[in-house]
């Protein structure tokens, strides 16, 4: 029985991670396309090159310095928040990884783009794809354990909201007890997704 290939497109993407990002970045961001693939198939999404795809490029950025950051968003034109300019590489790469995406690696679906763009904070009303790539940054299996997070893993399975609003109370409960801001998005998310 012979294995299928991924696609040119998606082996080349691969290779490129693997020379820009860190060798623990890169085993992250393999973890996020492999458990975004399982999510979506999980919820009768078909198009595995497009989850690959997002999966793949979300951390596309995170290996920039926060000037590099700021400047691609100035750039693009892209509005930088306070928050976000004090903390560009947790929040700011996303948005920066999203630019990169169309204009280096040649991504022109408006679904993936969004994917890497909200991973991050998410946003209200989120495509599926979108919300599948933010939960699989949370529970791809090389993450540290965190509070919930079997529970979390086991519910991405069954509910893609039910899971948003879990992991974005425990991102909120956690920021308050450091001494980073909390992004706007973040907080608007969490009221959009919670029941």
């Amino acid at each position: 029985m012979s294995q299928k290939k991924y696609s040119p497109e998606i082996e080349k993407i691969r290779r490129a991670m693997e020379k820009e990002l860190s060798a623990g970045r890169y085993i992250h961001t393999l973890g996020v396309a492999y458990t975004a693939s399982c999510l979506a198939m999980a919820h009768g999404i078909n198009d595995l090159e497009s989850t690959m795809t997002s999966g793949l490029l979300h951390d596309c950025a995170k290996a920039m310095h926060g000037s590099e950051l700021v400047a691609i968003c100035e750039k693009a034109h892209l509005n930088v928040t306070a928050v976000e300019r004090s903390n560009p590489t947790a929040l700011l790469h996303a948005k920066a990884g999203a630019y990169l995406a169309e204009h280096k690696y040649g991504v022109k679906d408006e679904d993936i783009l969004n994917a890497i763009r909200y991973h991050t904070t998410g946003r209200p009303n989120m495509s599926r794809l979108e919300k599948i790539i933010y939960i699989a940054d949370y529970i791809e299996p090389g993450r540290k354990q965190i509070a919930d997070l079997d529970l979390i893993r086991r519910l991405a399975y069954q509910d893609l909201d039910c899971t948003m609003e879990k992991i974005l109370a425990s991102t909120l409960a956690y920021l308050r007890t450091t001494e980073g801001q909390t992004d706007e998005m973040t907080v608007k998310t969490y009221h959009y997704y919670k029941h």
